[in-house]
């Protein structure tokens, strides 16, 4: 038989932690199978050298890619209000405008291990395992902007076909239930989209329990009742918030993955949480979300499903024999978390 060629993975180490927690990605991905990893600038980085988050060259490559691994970016350096200067998030949109990614999947699924690290009681959170789908290219984000010196607009837009797509998506995922948050007792856009869910979960899969809930109501449930939700499906700005919210169930920002996905073409998988500047440097960065991450990225991006679970299993196994890094009440060092997931992986 011939031999398969190796996967081809963009790397966008970005800033901050990101290029100290990629690193030891790239060798936990190596005992897993045979890839190819190409390196470029993104985000803060690439605005230092090239005057762009998303150099064209950077989105020519990934859009050639079987997918891309993002690390991390932005930074207080970047910071500004100009809506003239180029910012590193602005990298992340074109991004998913570029390579078509419309839908983001966030799982949160807390480990009985970490329990005692989460902000509610055991009891709240134990059997908790949801997806937030979240609608990534339209909305408030990408919506017309404009700013005067006195007055500012942000157009909030959403069509028929970004929704039916979009809940297609959170309804495929679904094991019994999409909870379909909205705002629609204010937004027009929001009745639209109630309107427009209700339809395609009737008509294509009406074995799936669906819900509405107004978002400020779900906010509230995700922490009184997080084990209700099984897909939690909704739209740009809301899907922001509340997946933030919902990684804090873990007990800490660094342990959760996410996936961004389009039609067809590579996707994107990246950790959850951010570039954490004020620890970059220092080797206390949390690697596991991007572990977890790359777990996506085998099982959502190259149909590797073995290799996925082994992965996901490898860091629950470090887990549940003490791996504690500082976020979670710990002192492992970034190395020493690596060398605790990929012993796991070994069978050291």
């Amino acid at each position: 038989m011939p031999a398969v060629p190796a996967r081809r993975i963009v790397t966008l180490p970005g800033d901050g932690i990101g290029p100290e927690i990629l690193a030891p990605t790239l060798a936990v991905l190596e005992e897993l199978g045979d890839f190819e990893f190409a390196e470029h600038a993104f985000g803060g980085a690439a605005i230092d050298a090239y005057g762009t988050p998303l150099p064209e060259e950077t989105l020519e490559a990934c859009r050639m890619a079987d997918a891309v691994l993002l690390a991390a970016v932005g930074g207080p350096r970047w910071d500004t209000t100009s809506p003239d200067a180029p910012r590193p998030e602005q990298g992340l949109l074109g991004l998913r405008k570029g390579l078509g990614l419309y839908a983001n999947l966030r799982p949160v699924r807390p480990l009985p291990a970490l329990y005692d690290a989460s902000p509610l009681r055991r009891e709240v959170i134990d059997g908790t395992d949801l997806l937030v789908v979240r609608e990534l290219t339209g909305g408030i984000y990408f919506g017309e902007k404009t700013r005067t010196a006195d007055a500012a607009t942000d157009v909030c837009r959403y069509t028929v076909e970004e929704v039916e797509r979009i809940a297609r998506t959170g309804f495929a995922a679904a094991r019994s239930r999409v909870t379909s948050v909205d705002k629609a007792n204010v937004l027009e856009t929001s009745r639209l989209w109630r309107e427009t869910v209700s339809r395609v979960g009737a008509a294509e899969f009406p074995d799936t329990e669906l819900e509405h809930l107004l978002v400020d109501n779900t906010a509230m449930q995700l922490v009184s009742a997080p084990r209700h939700f099984d897909v939690i499906l909704t739209e740009n700005m809301f899907g922001d918030i509340l997946s933030d919210e919902a990684a804090m169930l873990t007990g800490s920002i660094g342990l959760l993955p996410s996936a961004s996905l389009g039609a067809d073409g590579p996707g994107v998988f990246e950790p959850v949480h951010g570039s954490a500047p004020d620890i970059a440097g220092s080797g206390r960065a949390n690697p596991l979300a991007m572990f977890l991450s790359a777990a996506l990225m085998l099982r959502h991006g190259l149909g590797m499903q073995d290799e996925a679970a082994a992965l996901e299993s490898a860091v629950d196994r470090a887990l549940d024999a003490g791996l504690r890094t500082p976020d979670l009440g710990g002192t492992a060092t970034t190395a020493e978390a690596a060398r605790a997931v990929l012993s796991q992986l070994q069978g050291d």
